[in-house]
This record gives C-alpha cells, structure tokens and sequence, in this order.
C-alpha cells in the first residue's frame, strides 16, 4: 500500500517509476534492467535478503540511494549507517517531505560527483606543475603532499620494494600538519633502533607488493612474521596499509606505501583514485633524474606555505596523529554548505571546532550563532531558534529575531542537539529540508540560508535505537561526522596543552610559571582524563594559583582511596623486578601500546625506546598489540 501511495506521489511530480520489487532478488533483476538514477529502499523487504544488502550493492555501482523505514534499531542503523546512504526517510511519509529529500539526494549526489570529478582534475593539475628541477625526495615529498589530500598517511615509502636500488628509497613520517620528516635508510636504522646491517637483512626479505589494502587485523596478520612491513608497524604505531607499486614502462616497479595509525583508513575508492592518477605518478617517477642528487641528511622539510596553511587552527593545540586526521577533515568539508556533526566525549573541544570550519568556509565574513539546547527550558527552545512575533504566547512582549535568522548567510552551532525534545525535532528537520523557518504566531514563512553544524556527546544511534531521536534528523544530521578524539588517546598532546594553559594563567594572575617538573608531567601522561581538555585546564589553572616557586613539582590528580590502598599493597608484596615490569606494561597501557615518539612510553619513562624493549625483552614483556 505503502508503496503503491508513493508511486502516485512521484509520478504526479513528473518523475518515471521503473517499478516496484517487494524482495532483493526482484530489486536486482529490476535495477539491472532499468538502471535507475535513484531507489527508494525500505529496510525489511521479503526473504533472507534486507534493503542493507541491497545498497552495499548499490553504493559499488554508484547508485544513489534513500532508505525508507518505520523504525530501526541500533544495530541496524549502524550497519545502515556504513551504505553511506543519501537521506532517509520516516514512515508515513508527507508528500513534500519525499520531494524535498529527493531533491536534497540528487543535489548531493551530483554534487558529490561532480566535487568527486573536479578534486581529481586538481590532483593531476598539482601532480603535473611540479618543478622539473626538484630532486628526488624533494619532488616525492610534494607527491606526498598532494596525495595526503584524498588518501590519508602518517607515514608513507617509496622505492622500498627495489631492493637493487634499496640506497635510494626514502619514506616521510608526518609530524604536524603539512610538516614531514624525511627518513632514508640510516635514519630509519637510528628511528627504529635497528642495526644497518640487520636493517638490509629485513628490507631484503621478499614481499610481493599488490594493489590492496590492509586493514586493523588484517595488517596485524601480514605483519605477523619479520618483515620491513613489521618493522614499521611495530616503530611507528601504524594500524593500516595501502601498497600501491607502480608499473615502470622499463618493466620495474617502483613501489608506494601508505600507513596510517587509524585501524580502517583505507578501502577500495582510494586504490581507484590511485588506477585514475597511475599514469601521472608514472610520469613523474620517470621524468626524475632517476635516482640522483641525494641528500643524506634526516631533514625536516615544511611547505613554503605552511603557516598560510594551518590558518584557522591556531586556537587548537596539539600535533597527535588523531588531531591533525581532525585538521584534514576539517579542511576538506569547510569549504563546502555540508552539515557537519562533531561527535566526542565532553570537553574534547567541539566548539573550537565547530569555530575553524566556520573561519575556513566562505562563509566567515557572516555570522556564527552558538545556541546549547540543552540549556535551554523546552518551552523556549521553539522561540530562541525560530523566533516569535509579538504577542503570541504569554510574555511575548516584543518581536523576537531566532538564532536561525540571526544566523542568516552564516553558519548556526547546535551544541548538544541530542538533548532537544523531539517534538522540536519534526520542526528543526523541515527547516533543514525546506531551508526556510515558522516564527511562533508568524503568519508566513522566512526563507534563510544557513550551514549547520551540530554537536553531541551522546551514541545518537543509541538514541534513536531507543526513540528519543529522529532517525530522519539524524541522517539529514550525519551528513559529514567529524569523531573528536578523547585526550587519553592523545597524550603526546599533553605537554603542549599544559604549556599553553600555564601562559594563558601566568597572564591572568600576574605570574611567572616556567613548566612542570618532570615527575608531575609523567603522572599527567598516565592519567585517564575523563574530562578531557576542559579538566586539564581546570587543573593547570588551580596549580598556577596556588604554585609558590616557578615550577609547578606535583599535580594531585583525583585517585580514590580503594586505588591507592590496593596498590600500596601491591607494591610491598611484589619484588622491584615484578613492580618494574607492572609498572612497564601500567605506562604502556596508557600510551596504547606506543613506544617510539613524543607521549610513547619511552618518553614518559624518560629512556630511549631501544633501552626501553631490552628491558622489555628482559622482563618478559610482550608488546601490545597496538605497537
């Protein structure tokens, strides 16, 4: 029935209707068929097959896609959540609704792929401007660059898969946001503590380089037997890979390897992005005067622009590899009108954020209005977004301009939006939709332009597992979620954050606070921070108010007494050997099983990481399984 009524609604808005499939198997035959430029498609179909089967299929052939449904639980709209569908629909369904998200969809998808088209005419455009007169690692390091764009590393090889001309491979770790590292053969051997002549050993096992990608346990599963792949996994934290070697026209390879430290960079539209620009990079390797001009020397290399580059990021601290993975998301979708929903844990800085994708979009000449539903009473939410004429409702004195329209040509921040009634939820979904707002007691509509960006540190799937959230918000929400990392995750961080804290409250109280002693800083990287930035500066603040002398020597961090007493008990019961390695495997824990690097355990422990696993081999410790 359902079907039948919106088969009648589409076709008097002018558009074709292939047909109707009440199971997968008949859907396939039909798009098969047909071909269509869209499907409607309902979760729970007839037979074994779901609608979330059918669009894994439909997202590979590049088929856009709506899903319709009347409820859905958290697990399945996680799985549905992974189809990256185009919008999605709540039954029953209201005849301008269904237009309106059609017409958003098909506004995104063409956007999307003509964005797709046009990035990648920039890559080639980049990739073929480079100067002739560059060396070779010089003109890999800007092929680097330029890929970093679409195809996120930390670390990234060339030329490790020719072991002939091993002398000249060269990788670059990333160190800061456009700022890299270059790392040739003896400066890998000194990075990851391996000598030269065991490094040529290892770099000389064969490995058949494929065009694949690899990752979380997977990764952890090629990189289980020694290998150059291992070594760099185990040095550098990597999670993932993407090989990708090159068919020279002399026959050679020539390979490219990226890694990065999150466990699912990578999937099949990168390995296509790569296919599409092979005879460019082809280009490139062989214009080189192949394998000439070499410089030696470990160097930090930075853009000429790189200080125009971090613009928009300076109230932001910290260099992780999760915080400059933020930076680069931010910098792709702030150009654009896309919603963006920040997502993490209280006190990760979603404001700040949500601050530099407005000051890095068009739209910063314009105004940024910040409203937090949940401080809001329920009744005057409706007011303060939309506004109200006077008179319509009791202490409705005067007219009143909502923060949509304040926001008019600029950007809103809804900060907790989970915490909004979900009365008021129907209204704020048709006013992204129709992209205009109803004041209370108005008597027409007000047409506005406006980007929202959204925030909450709620499992919005949850919610809506649960009824109190929209599924359709929450998809016309979640069109770009940008994840805030919590700071336990990244406490190489720490140091700066501390640094930056202690100069904004030396100003404030007239101070002269120089840092931290060593012992207070180790017990900060080892802390959990379950409140994140906004705890930490909490803390800083309260030590330089009451620090007597210019070095704050120790932070009392909150422990509870039950903590304190076990393991008091647990030091007089144990040998100095036994509490050595607990305490070992305790920093490691909270380093995520990081050793080499700024906030590895190494550097908290204060002993250079090749000091660090012999002692490690010494006590029997097994690395974890994040190192």
């Amino acid at each position: 029935m359902e079907a039948n009524d919106l088969q009648l609604m589409l076709k008097k808005a002018g558009y074709e209707v292939c047909g109707i499939a009440r199971s997968v198997p008949i859907a396939q035959e039909l798009v098969e068929k047909e071909n269509p430029d869209f499907v409607l498609l309902d979760i729970f179909l007839k037979g074994k097959l779901t609608g979330i089967d059918l669009a894994k299929e439909l997202k590979k052939d590049n088929i856009p896609f709506i899903y319709l449904s009347a409820n859905s639980n958290e697990e399945i709209l996680n799985e549905a959540k992974t189809t990256e569908p185009y919008g999605f629909m709540v039954k029953p369904f209201r005849e301008k609704d269904l237009l309106v998200t059609l017409e958003i969809a098909h506004y995104r998808h063409e956007h999307s792929r003509e964005s797709k088209y046009r990035r990648e005419a920039e890559l080639i455009q980049q990739l073929e401007k480079l100067q002739d007169n560059l060396n070779l690692k010089e003109k890999l390091l800007q092929v680097a660059k330029i890929i970093q764009q679409e195809i996120p590393f930390d670390y990234v090889t060339f030329g490790f898969g020719d072991f002939e001309k091993i002398e000249n491979a060269v990788s670059f770790l990333r160190t800061g946001f456009n700022e890299y590292q270059t790392i040739g053969l003896h400066e890998l051997s000194t990075v990851t503590g391996t000598p030269m002549s065991e490094l040529m050993k290892i770099v000389a096992l064969p490995e058949k380089e494929t065009v694949r990608f690899f990752n979380n346990e997977e990764f952890e599963n090629i990189t289980a037997e020694v290998s150059f792949k291992k070594l760099v996994r185990e040095s550098f934290d990597m999670e993932s890979l993407l090989s990708f070697p090159l068919l020279l026209n002399n026959g050679k390879t020539f390979s490219y390897c990226f890694y990065s430290r999150k466990p699912d960079t990578y999937n099949t539209e990168h390995i296509a992005l790569l296919h599409r620009l092979q005879s460019t990079l082809i280009n490139i390797i062989e214009q080189i005067a192949v394998y000439r001009n070499l410089d030696k020397k470990a160097e930090l290399l930075i853009n000429n622009n790189t200080k125009a580059s971090v613009t928009g990021f300076e109230s932001i601290i910290g260099n992780s590899h999760l915080l400059l993975s933020v930076f680069d998301q931010i910098t792709q979708v702030a150009p654009f009108d896309t919603s963006v929903l920040l997502l993490g844990e209280s006190g990760t800085g979603k404001e700040r954020i949500a601050d530099c994708i407005h000051n890095l979009s068009p739209r910063k000449r314009k105004a940024l209005v910040k409203i937090n539903c949940a401080a809001l009473p329920a009744a005057l939410i409706e007011s303060e977004l939309f506004g109200h004429e006077k008179g319509s409702f009791t202490g409705a004195l005067d007219k009143k301009i909502g923060k949509f329209e304040l926001a008019n040509g600029g950007t809103i921040f809804l900060d907790e939006i989970g915490e909004m009634p979900i009365d008021l939820q129907v209204k704020l979904l048709r006013v992204l939709q129709e992209k205009e707002i109803a004041p209370v007691g108005g008597k027409a509509p007000v047409k506005i332009d406006v980007r929202v960006i959204a925030a909450t540190n709620r499992n919005l799937e949850k919610e809506v597992g649960e009824g109190r959230f929209r599924l359709d918000l929450y998809y016309r929400l979640n069109v770009f979620p940008l994840q805030l990392p919590p700071l336990r995750e990244r406490t190489e961080d720490i140091p700066a954050l501390v640094h930056h804290f202690i100069t904004i409250y030396n100003h404030k109280s007239g101070k002269k606070i120089s840092g931290l002693s060593d012992r207070a800083l180790r017990n900060m990287m080892t802390y959990d921070w379950p409140g994140n930035i906004r705890e930490l500066e909490n803390l800083i603040e309260r030590n330089v108010l009451l620090a007597k002398g210019t070095v704050i020597e120790e932070i009392l961090l909150p422990t509870s007494p039950a903590t304190i007493e076990k393991n008091v008990h647990s030091l007089h019961a144990k040998t100095i050997h036994e509490n050595e390695r607990d305490y070992i495997i305790h920093v490691l824990k909270k380093c995520n099983g990081k050793i080499w690097g700024t906030g590895g355990a190494a550097d908290v422990l204060g002993v250079p990481p090749s000091t660090l696993k012999s002692k490690m081999k010494k006590l029997g410790i097994q690395k974890l399984n994040n190192d």
